[in-house]
């Protein structure tokens, strides 16, 4: 039935959503939750692709919108400020610093050069920034602490600055106000964007640039939720590190506009109930989890969570998922049952095949296999089918089927063969049997081979209960 010689010659589409073999219902359904942000649960067995639908789900939505950012909050630094920016505004802000000019110290007002430490206050002349000596005059243009006394004496301190914030009239009479800071020997003009004058700290959590699909399988409370890290230091003004930079967004966070994808659902146990929390209210404080750190004093309110939920689970745990966060899924979106095994006709087996070949060229490292090899690899999926489903058909277990094409792979490698071949899939389907039946060969039953293992470690008493046996 090939019509091809090796899989090299299969064409694979470059559209993920046409890569997903034999769950052609789950696909017209994922179309509706990118486009109208629907929640998904997927129930099926292991192995049959759930992971890859949230991920094509991912690649359906458009790019997100927001930058999430906390700022140091100089009146309370456990409270740290939330700052939300869409992309119109980072963009404005990012040519507002292109606009930026390096301009000479004598061309800025007197005030903001005396300040940087370029002009001299008793003779007005310019000189090296880093000198605190004027170099005309001999007057000192700045004075540095160098020493407690010198700190705490009532001597007037004239320090550098860095940078100064200065207000200014534009020409048709709004206030708008500028930042001057020294670069080498220039002056950097920009305009201040924020409203304060203080220098803003900031901590982007959420970049605007982000992956939309965001695992979270197996997390625990402090990766899904959130947290604020340790300060050994407890936040000390001069060798702590503060408070905003500490904070730590959970995986609902970063999954802002995006897909949360989490497989095995009902292992999170009560950690649903934070999960339909954020569902509802699209946000979630971060704050410390560990009440013995220094972290646990502080939060951070109303942080964006508008995630699309895609979770999955195995037939025997729907049970186990909290009532209420399934109901939240049936009311704003879809619970979908995977196909295990499809219809055995031509137009599927190409499907099987076309698979084998995504296969291969996502692990990059084996070669192409050859039309026998792969009808090995249908004869396989029709047998399993039969076996593990009590179906005729194909099975689309396929991440079982997977293991066996790279190992195949491998074995062709090893052997420095061209392509797979028939031979290399027949030993890896063998080689690629459950430990059970590897023990049901060896011994005839899992239970004489639990036995062999009782009898190496206590051969005295053994002997007995064998006799008895026989």
């Amino acid at each position: 039935m090939a019509c091809f010689e090796i899989t090299s010659d299969i064409a694979v589409p470059d559209n993920p959503l046409e890569q997903v073999v034999g769950q052609e219902h789950v696909l017209e359904i994922a179309h509706i939750v990118a486009r109208q942000k629907r929640h998904m649960l997927l129930v099926g067995p292991p192995g049959t692709g759930k992971s890859f639908i949230a991920k094509t789900i991912a690649l359906l939505l458009p790019k997100p919108t927001q930058q999430i950012a906390v700022l140091l909050n100089p009146e309370n630094q456990d409270r740290p400020i939330l700052e939300v920016k869409n992309a119109d505004e980072l963009e404005r802000e990012r040519r507002d610093k292109m606009r930026a000019k390096l301009v000479d110290p004598r061309d800025v007002p007197y005030y903001v050069s005396e300040r940087l430490g370029f002009r001299c206050r008793k003779c007005g002349t310019i000189s090296d920034p880093e000198s605190n000596i004027c170099l005309y005059c001999g007057a000192e243009k700045y004075r540095r602490s160098r020493n407690i006394e010198e700190m705490f004496s009532d001597m007037p301190k004239i320090s550098r600055d860095d940078k100064v914030f200065m207000k200014r009239t534009s020409q048709d009479g709004k206030e708008e106000e500028f930042i001057y800071e020294r670069v080498g020997n220039k002056v950097k003009v920009s305009k201040n964007t924020h409203k304060n004058t203080w220098e803003v700290q900031r901590k982007v959590i959420v970049p605007l640039e982000r992956n939309t699909f965001v695992q979270a399988t197996g997390a625990s409370e402090a990766e899904l939720l959130g947290d604020v890290g340790h300060d050994p230091y407890g936040g000390h003004q001069e060798i702590g590190i503060p408070q905003h930079e500490r904070v730590i967004p959970g995986a609902i966070h970063e999954a802002h506009e995006g897909i949360l994808f989490i497989d095995e659902l009902s292992t999170l146990g009560e950690l649903q109930r934070y999960l339909l929390t954020a569902m509802q209210e699209k946000k979630f404080p971060i704050m410390g989890r560990n009440s013995t750190s220094t972290g646990a004093a502080v939060r951070v309110d109303n942080v964006p969570c508008d995630f699309t939920l895609v979770g999955a689970v195995n037939i025997n745990d729907i049970h186990s998922i909290l009532p209420p966060l399934r109901s939240r899924i049936i009311g704003a979106g879809y619970e979908v049952l995977l196909n295990t095994v499809m219809e055995d006709n031509e137009a599927n087996r190409q499907k099987m095949i076309q698979f084998i070949a995504q296969e291969i060229r996502k692990d990059g490292k084996i070669p192409h296999a050859t039309a026998a090899a792969c009808d090995v690899i249908l004869a396989e999926a029709k047998v399993r089918a039969r076996q593990m489903d009590k179906r005729d058909g194909l099975t689309l277990r396929l991440r079982d089927l997977s293991g066996i094409i790279k190992m195949a792979g491998d074995m062709a490698i090893v052997e420095n063969s061209q392509f797979i071949e028939k031979e290399h899939m027949l030993r890896a389907i063998k080689r690629a049997r459950s430990i059970e039946e590897q023990l049901l060969d060896k011994y005839g039953s899992v239970w004489r081979a639990g036995m062999s293992d009782y009898a190496a470690i206590s051969p005295e008493k053994d002997r007995g209960y064998a006799s008895e046996v026989r």
